[in-house]
């Protein structure tokens, strides 16, 4: 049935794949760091004009919550009007009631992953954030690590990382945002925790304040919430939607990203 092929040479295919993207990748335009809602999508738009977007994800999976939806019940919620991200992502959903959607979490989320690859977004996934380059006050890039590192024994864990370079980093962290702590640590950024959950006030807050919070590093979704103390917002995902869709649109606009025709 199958043809013959030498395990050497299913070794030589994935080495050499991986070492001629991510060489190519080494300088991007955006560094997202995160692979959840907001990332994808914000990944997906600066992609699919043409710049060159590379996303870091310390889990093996891509999507972060966006799988599970809440208590482990796999149906992902909406709020109007970002049943229209869903329409353009092709996703099925159905209306709960007025102005709430619903649609099945894996299907929305493999959907959303796609969306993002077909774009042109590439995924070290198993890559964990480490620190940010710094260059005369302004954040020039990510230094990585392969996540696995961090679970070793202190004794063997002197595993030194890399450093990619970029036009700018974005912090999709979610509520820990890493990126934003790594300033704070220095008291370079001063951050503030996610509040208690008020669903209506928080979406409407993510978004307006999803933008740049020091030069060069720009944040979304959830981390927005820990870097102004917003209120959480649970297992609803039209915010983290439409706040990708704004980082993407505000960094075209800034660094001067190609546009979509």
């Amino acid at each position: 049935m199958f043809q013959k092929v030498t395990e050497a040479s299913i070794t030589r295919a994935i080495v050499g794949d991986f070492a001629r993207w991510f060489n190519e990748y080494i300088i991007s335009d955006v560094i997202i760091v995160g692979a959840g809602p907001s990332g994808l999508i914000a990944g997906r738009d600066l992609a699919r004009t043409g710049s060159k977007t590379l996303i870091i994800e310390s889990n093996n999976y891509i999507g972060g919550g966006f799988w599970v939806g809440g208590y482990f019940m796999n149906t992902v919620t909406f709020r109007a009007p970002s049943q229209e991200v869903l329409d353009e992502l092709n996703i099925p959903y159905r209306e709960a009631e007025k102005n709430l959607f619903i649609a099945d979490g894996p299907t929305a989320c493999s959907k959303l992953i796609a969306a993002a690859c077909d774009a042109g977004v590439k995924i070290l996934n198993l890559t964990k954030f480490d620190d940010v380059i710094l260059r005369q006050g302004r954040v020039e890039g990510a230094v990585i690590n392969w996540s696995p590192v961090s679970a070793l024994p202190k004794a063997i864990t002197c595993v030194d990382p890399i450093a990619l370079e970029s036009k700018a980093v974005v912090d999709a962290t979610g509520h820990d945002a890493w990126v934003l702590r790594s300033l704070e640590k220095r008291k370079l950024l001063k951050i503030a925790d996610f509040g208690p959950m008020d669903v209506c006030g928080s979406e409407d807050l993510l978004v307006e304040k999803t933008g740049e919070i020091f030069p060069g590093l720009y944040v979304t979704g959830m981390a927005v919430s820990t870097a102004y103390g917003i209120p959480r917002m649970g297992p609803t995902f039209g915010g983290m939607l439409l706040s990708g869709k704004k980082i993407a649109t505000i960094l075209k606009e800034k660094l001067l990203l190609p546009q979509a025709a």
